[in-house]
């Protein structure tokens, strides 16, 4: 049954008013003139002329564009422009489709519209599974030009400008535009505005992230069918179902530009939920909230209260960027300085604690911020029931000293027996020079077999993507299983001692098993014979220890070894 026929089945059956005529991609034609409609000013839809020039067939699998030239209004000076994607296109009175596509640095305003079927044939209440956001943008080479998905404008308020270079090239990744203090989403009233006062071309606003520090994403709405709402005519993040807040917004100024035009808008009330991201659309619910995620950040005497949206990618981003930015508008970037960073990461299943200081002259922030997104990261890309973040909090004590040392020598004894105590001799070196000695001992078992123990000192780091690399070798298969491997992580404030031997070792479920009986080593190396398993051939881990070496980093890796003798 065609998109059209299945909205209009759903409105008699529901008795809602009836869905948009479609006018058919079959129909269109070279010539054919028609009307858009799109805000340029406020929240009054305006409309603009539209010659379509013709349609590019089979550009994408199962996609095709139709080529027009837009023209009125402001369209002259600033082309086509960010946040224009969705504005519906109408042949006859009839719906054909969104604008969608433009070229980049293009003098005159000619677009790629998206046939409205494919845009319909996205389903606001299907359910699914939440898909990571992979960067591909709907392309078309014509000559030396390029027609392309537009951009979409994405706007941060209260974040420091710094964080906006330092991110940019991601967000571009993902097909969207940022912005700088363009927006007011931390100031929309807690309630839910009435549809009726959206209309296909009104202006709407995504939001990522809300409250002290806000991150929209604007666009057009195409269609309205009852509480289905479709806009945009491409994909935002292309994470298939999902649940993302969106209000609708008033345009405060429109921005001509030679490379690309924009609009400057402000969400100012509630309307529902994005449930869809699909690669020609997005579609929601108006009337429907959106469950967020608490956000808190305090870094010294201030603390930035934020709600953030639950999402694979999006999530530990912009995660990451809230906490760079408020560690940048505190700090310097540049100069010694240290970072003593707890967050608190409160899943369905169980809660992760991490406690780090970081220190160095040059990008400390960047790198404190990566220690925040990286175990989100792993979290929502393990997709297990129980991994859907419920509240985070992150506590920011910056220390204006670096507090660094470096693993520069690690002696031992070349000899033991079983039952011998072995002294292990580490020297660390200071950022200032200075050189102190930590001692660690360890007794080999009675009964230990005679070959070579080595002794690995490293760093937390080198420790943690040691055991992390081991954990993902097999997929997890439990929410506990993720945040046990989460919480298990090692402070970069110790020095941690491997001790191992160069035989093979086993991963059951994540967990490393040793020196397993022969028997049972025969099946763990048959991977047919044992799912979740796999060998390791790095070396059996025999035993750890940890050296303390109070507040301060420990960079490096040093491995002796020691030969045991019968």
């Amino acid at each position: 049954m065609a998109p059209s026929r299945l909205l209009l089945t759903a409105c008699l059956a529901t008795g809602l008013t009836a869905a948009p005529a479609i006018f058919p991609l079959k129909d269109v034609r070279a010539g054919q003139t028609g009307v858009g409609r799109t805000v340029f000013s406020g929240n009054k839809v305006e409309e603009f002329q539209v010659q379509i020039l013709g349609v590019l067939e089979n550009i994408g699998p199962g996609q095709s564009i139709i080529l027009a030239r837009l023209k009125g209004g402001p369209l002259a000076e600033t082309g086509v422009m960010q946040g224009m994607s969705g504005s519906p296109v109408y042949i006859d009175g009839k719906l054909a489709g969104a604008v969608a596509l433009g070229f980049t640095g293009a003098k005159d305003a000619i677009a790629g519209i998206r046939p409205i079927e494919e845009m319909l044939a996205v389903n606001p209440g299907a359910s699914g599974v939440m898909l990571a956001a992979v960067p591909k943008r709907t392309r078309v080479l014509t000559g030396d030009a390029r027609l392309e998905e537009i951009a979409t404008p994405v706007s941060f308020l209260g974040f420091s400008a710094a964080t906006l270079d330092l991110f940019g090239s991601k967000l571009r990744d993902l097909g969207l535009e940022p912005r700088q203090g363009a927006s007011g989403g931390g100031s929309i009233p807690d309630r839910l505005g009435d549809i009726k006062t959206l209309e296909p071309g009104s202006m709407i606003s995504v939001q990522l992230l809300t409250g002290d520090m806000s991150v929209s994403a604007d666009g057009t709405v195409t269609a309205i069918d009852g509480n289905n709402v479709y806009a945009f005519g491409h994909r935002f993040l292309d994470s298939g179902a999902t649940e993302l807040p969106f209000a609708r917004a008033d345009v405060l100024a429109l921005l001509p530009n030679i490379g690309n035009s924009f609009k400057i808008s402000q969400a100012t009330e509630w309307m529902g939920t994005i449930t869809q991201d699909r690669n020609t659309a997005i579609a929601g619910l108006a009337g429907r909230r959106a469950s967020m995620v608490p956000l808190e950040i305090r870094d010294g005497a201030k603390t930035y209260h934020m709600n953030v949206i639950q999402d694979r990618v999006m999530s530990p981003l912009v995660t990451q960027m809230a906490v760079f930015s408020a560690m940048d508008a505190a700090e310097r970037a540049v100069g010694a300085l240290s970072y003593h960073l707890k967050a608190q990461l409160e899943f369905e299943s169980g809660t992760v604690h991490l406690d780090n200081v970081y220190s160095g002259d040059v990008a400390v922030g960047a790198i404190a911020s990566l220690g925040v997104a990286t175990p989100l990261t792993y979290a929502f890309g393990a997709g297990l029931d129980g991994l859907k973040l419920k509240r985070a909090s992150f506590d920011i004590q910056p220390v204006e000293r670096r507090s660094q040392s470096q693993i520069v020598e690690v002696t031992a004894p070349r000899q033991a027996r079983p039952g011998d105590e072995i002294e292990l001799s580490v020297t660390l070196a200071s950022d200032t020079g200075a050189e102190t000695v930590k001692k660690a001992r360890y007794r080999v078992p009675v009964g230990a077999p005679a070959g070579t123990l080595n002794f690995t000192v490293s760093d937390s780091t080198t420790t943690n993507l040691t055991e992390l690399q081991t954990a993902m070798s097999t997929p997890a298969r439990s929410a506990s299983q993720v945040i046990g491997l989460l919480n298990s992580t090692r402070t970069n404030t110790g020095t941690y001692v491997r001790v191992w031997r160069s035989e093979s070792s086993y991963t059951v479920d994540g967990r490393e098993l040793s020196d397993p009986p022969a028997s049972v080593a025969m099946v763990l190396a048959r991977p047919q014979l044992a799912l979740g398993t796999s060998a390791n051939l790095r070396g059996a881990k025999v035993a750890e220890l940890e050296i303390l070496v109070g507040d301060r980093i420990v960079t490096g890796s040093k491995t002796v070894q020691v030969e045991v003798k019968d």
